[in-house]
């Protein structure tokens, strides 16, 4: 007998202060996603809870106390590719053009130190094609300020 695949929503909230700056982030785990034999349509337990936060937010800004709203929308999809393969699977396409109009994702490859250098290269190259070739829109890094210092500045075009 097959076994379902199970996608449960996990939130864990931790409190961050830097620099005096106070913020709240929500990590939005999703185990299990795509181990399934039959993956389609795996990814509707995640969009429906991404549409479910946006409609709760537009719903606390459309009401009368506008005072103490939380803001739970998601605002990044760190989505990981596996290493083990030549590249994106069919699921990771669908599952990416599924939310690449909701929400910014930023492709990484797990496990990338189990990968030589040369092979996590081509891995790269060969994910940057097919995200092109399918039309998947994903998160571009801000160009830097021209007054940085050329450390920041380099350290910028390695992260791009």
């Amino acid at each position: 007998e097959r076994i379902n695949q199970t996608v449960e929503i996990v939130k864990h909230t931790v409190d961050i202060e830097e620099k005096g700056v106070k913020l709240k982030l929500t990590i939005v785990d999703t185990p299990g996603f795509g181990d399934a034999v039959n993956n389609t349509e795996c990814w509707k337990p995640i969009t429906d809870y991404i549409d479910q936060q946006f409609e709760q937010y537009f719903r606390d800004e459309s009401g009368l106390n506008r005072k103490n709203i939380q803001d739970n929308r998601v605002h990044c999809c760190l989505y990981f590719i596996s290493p083990f393969g030549h590249g994106l699977r069919p699921v990771d396409v669908e599952f990416m053009k599924a939310l690449h109009e909701k929400v910014n994702i930023v492709p990484l490859i797990a496990k990338a130190d189990c990968l030589i250098p040369s092979e996590i290269r081509k891995l790269k190259e060969r994910i940057r094609e097919e995200i092109d070739k399918f039309g998947i829109k994903v998160y571009q890094f801000p160009e830097c300020d021209s007054d940085e210092d050329e450390e920041f500045k380099q350290q910028d075009r390695e992260l791009k």
